[in-house]
């Protein structure tokens, strides 16, 4: 994978770091603070931070880990992927600094934070176009509807073949890839095609979107969705379905303009990390958040996904500078928010406890 370029992130971390190490070690480094030794500096930095959660996110959260790791070598940055659900059950345990999320924190999941005195930090950090994908030897289907979506996911129609979703495709076996049902992406597809009606279960699930991108680039009859990032990175082995657009009835494709621009609907959507309050106390904690805010943007665009507009980024830096805790995305009666990232992701609307 291809970093971003790097050049004065090390000299524009050096005044935080210092700061930070001050806090953390009392004072101890003021030798190297006197000596403007951004290598001791880096070297001292020590502890471990614990990133969990969604396959979507975890590009954007690599790239962060390998380029921090780059100035501060000593600190231990484990990064699982086992899918937005499952990772918010550790994050709601305290098992973990930050959760990677494809999808809002659920009521669910915030009264689980909320019982066991975990409060957090809410911060998006790019636009994710969920992307509808076939083999490249798929020949008779270039774009799709949200209706026929639904038909081929559903468990109540649960065609065998193309043709028994459109009568122009041929009579070919539909096989099926998704992610799992922990997976935020897959409770996304679930909220705006299926409109939480039941799923078909012969399907092949995984937490890993590199095994769909395999299992779709390896059948002719193969449909499969994930991620922006996974089509991007496999754009010479796999093809994207248009999108019918269910305002406009123009089929789109995903790209970076019509992602950003919400024409690529209903499937652009922002994604999130979710950081643990009581871990910003941490020197590492704190520094490896500011530094993954600061170059959201950077990393976003280098892994294929779509950056947030400024005005978003300069509200989650306000956020996480005052440690602000809870949700946008929830009412206080544990009611969902929907619309765009910028009007939702406001102040007013950030809800700190559940009733």
């Amino acid at each position: 994978m291809k970093l971003p370029n790097t050049l004065n992130w090390a000299g524009k971390l050096l005044g935080t770091t210092l700061v930070l190490l001050a806090i953390g070690c009392g004072g101890s480094n003021q030798t190297d603070e006197e000596n403007g030794d951004a290598s001791a500096i880096g070297e001292a930095l020590k502890g471990e931070i614990t990133i969990d959660g969604s396959s979507t996110v975890a590009p954007i959260s690599g790239v962060a880990k390998e380029q921090f790791n780059k100035e501060y070598k000593n600190v231990n940055i484990k990064l699982s992927i086992t899918g937005t659900g499952d990772g918010f059950k550790r994050f709601s345990a305290g098992e973990t600094d930050v959760s990677n999320a494809s999808r809002p924190i659920k009521e669910s999941e915030f009264k689980l934070c909320q019982e066991n005195n975990v409060e957090f930090i809410e911060i998006p950090v790019a636009y994710d176009g969920l992307t509808i994908v076939v083999n490249t030897q798929n020949d008779w289907a270039d774009e799709i509807t949200v209706e026929q979506l639904k038909t081929i996911f559903s468990a109540e129609t649960a065609p065998k073949t193309w043709k028994d979703v459109n009568e122009d495709w041929p009579d070919e076996e539909l096989k099926i890839y998704a992610p799992g049902t922990e997976s935020g992406t897959f409770d996304y597809f679930n909220e705006v095609v299926l409109e939480d009606a039941k799923m078909r279960s012969d399907f092949s699930p995984s937490a890993d979107d590199n095994t769909l991108v395999n299992g779709v680039k390896g059948n002719k009859s193969a449909i499969g969705f994930f991620g922006a990032s996974y089509y991007f990175n496999n754009e010479d082995s796999l093809k994207a379905l248009a999108v019918v657009n269910p305002e406009t009835k123009e089929a789109v494709l995903p790209s970076a303009a019509t992602i950003e621009s919400g024409e690529y609907a209903p499937f652009s959507r922002p994604l999130f990390i979710y950081v643990k309050k009581a871990s910003m106390d941490r020197p590492e904690v704190k520094l490896f958040v500011k530094f993954y805010l600061d170059h959201a943007a950077e990393m976003a665009k280098e892994v294929f996904y779509v950056p947030l507009p400024k005005t978003v980024y300069e509200s989650a830096t306000k956020h996480v500078n005052g440690k602000k805790v809870g949700t946008h995305y929830l009412t206080e009666a544990g009611e969902k928010r929907k619309g765009s990232v910028t009007d939702i992701y406001q102040e007013e609307n950030l809800v700190t406890e559940l009733d």
